[in-house]
C-alpha cells in the first residue's frame, strides 16, 4: 500500500529527528565509547589470530546474535585453530548455540583461509575485499562479510541487519521491508545509507554502532 503525503511528511520529520539524535550521541559518552570500540576493532587487523577470530565470530552471529557470537568467541579463544569439526560442534552445543553442526562446518571450512589477514591486505578497499569474502567464505553473505570487515577496522561498508533495515524503512530511506537482500538490493540500500552518513559525518561502520545503540541500547561489535 502506497503511503499518503501526510505519512511521508511524518517520515521526513523522523529522519531529521534521527540525525539530531545521532549527532547528540556523538558528543556524549556513547560517542566516546564508539570511538574507543573502533580503535579496539582496528587492532584486530594487527594480528592474524585476532583477524581469524573475528572471521569465526561473524560466522556464528549469522541467524543468531552478537551476544551469542561474543560468548562463543570468548569460550573458543586461543583453541579454535586446534579443534576439528566435531570438536567445534561439541563446544558450540555446550554453549547452547542453536546451529552447532552447521556453524562448526563453516568454521572448520574457513581454516583453509587461516592467513586471512594477508589475503585482506591485498585488496585496495573494503568493497573489493567483501566481494572476495562472499565468494570464498562458507556462511558469509554481504551482511556477514561487512560485519567482519568493520570488526577489523574497515569503515566504508554497511552492516545491513534487521535493526538497520527497520530504521531505514521508518525514516523514509527505503519504501518497504525486504524479505531477503540480493547483492543488487544490498548495494542499493548501502548507497541510500550514505545520505545518513553524510548528514552525521560518520563512516558506515561507525554509523552502525549508533543505529544499533538506538535500537537495542547496546554497544557491542
Amino acid at each position: 500500500m502506497a503511503l499518503g503525503s501526510e505519512q511521508w511528511a511524518i517520515r521526513e520529520d523522523r529522519m531529521e529527528q534521527l540525525i539530531e539524535q545521532i549527532n547528540e550521541l556523538k558528543n556524549n559518552s556513547i560517542g566516546k565509547l564508539v570511538r574507543q570500540r573502533m580503535q579496539e576493532l582496528e587492532q584486530n587487523f594487527e594480528d592474524n589470530k585476532k583477524t581469524f577470530s573475528e572471521l569465526c565470530f561473524c560466522i556464528t552471529t549469522a541467524n543468531s546474535s552478537a551476544d551469542m557470537g561474543i560468548k562463543v568467541q570468548k569460550a573458543l579463544h586461543g583453541k579454535i585453530h586446534k579443534l576439528d569439526r566435531k570438536q567445534i560442534s561439541k563446544e558450540l552445543r555446550k554453549l547452547g548455540y542453536r546451529f552447532y553442526n552447521k556453524r562448526a562446518h563453516y568454521i572448520h571450512s574457513a581454516k583453509k583461509w587461516i592467513k586471512i589477514k594477508k589475503i585482506i591486505s591485498g585488496f585496495e578497499n573494503g568493497q573489493e575485499a567483501r566481494e572476495w569474502l562472499v565468494k570464498n567464505i562458507l556462511g558469509f553473505g554481504y551482511k556477514e562479510a561487512s560485519h567482519f570487515l568493520r570488526n577489523i577496522g574497515f569503515k566504508e561498508v554497511a552492516i545491513l541487519d534487521r535493526h538497520v533495515i527497520r530504521t531505514m524503512y521508518e525514516n523514509n530511506m527505503i519504501k518497504d521491508l525486504p524479505k531477503t537482500l540480493t547483492r543488487k538490493k544490498y548495494l542499493e540500500y548501502e548507497k541510500k545509507l550514505e545520505k545518513l552518513c553524510k548528514a552525521t559525518k560518520l563512516k558506515q561502520g561507525e554509523l552502525d554502532f549508533y543505529l544499533w545503540y538506538i535500537r537495542t541500547g547496546k554497544i557491542l561489535k
